[in-house]
């Protein structure tokens, strides 16, 4: 007889997750770069995640939309733990380690020790869209 495991979540112990909710409207000038396909921004705002948030147009769908937490997820918070945008537009990068994570899946890319166990993926929020507007939420 099998059972469901409730404790098979693997939470990250880096990162707190709060609740928030943040609405954008493709419609402004500090948005409407999010209109086009592979482009995104980072939203350095106290109401929305931990340090901030970064937001991808994945598709030419309305709904194409994915959010991430902007705290690098293999450490603890510090002052070099808020990632940055690469030139690409559409990869952010940890200097503490130089870790490089896509936006488009939210993976790291870097190579990376393979005796450490525990790596992580960034941390994805909630989104929906509709028309215009794109609200994202944990």
């Amino acid at each position: 007889m099998f059972a469901c495991d409730s404790n098979t979540t693997n939470r990250n112990p880096y990162l707190t997750e709060y609740n928030f909710s943040y609405t954008i409207n493709t419609n402004l000038p500090l948005y409407s770069s999010l209109t086009n396909e592979g482009s995104a921004i980072y939203l350095d705002n106290s109401q929305a995640g931990i340090n901030g948030i970064f937001v991808i147009k994945t598709s030419t769908s309305f709904t194409g939309y994915r959010a991430y937490e902007a705290s690098c997820p293999n450490h603890e918070i510090s002052s070099c733990s808020t990632m940055t945008l690469d030139s690409s537009g559409n990869s952010v990068t940890c200097s503490c380690e130089d870790y490089n994570y896509t936006l488009f899946t939210g993976q790291l890319l870097s190579d990376v020790d393979d005796s450490v166990d525990g790596y992580y993926n960034m941390l994805e929020y909630t989104v929906t869209a509709s028309s215009n507007i794109i609200s994202i939420s944990n």
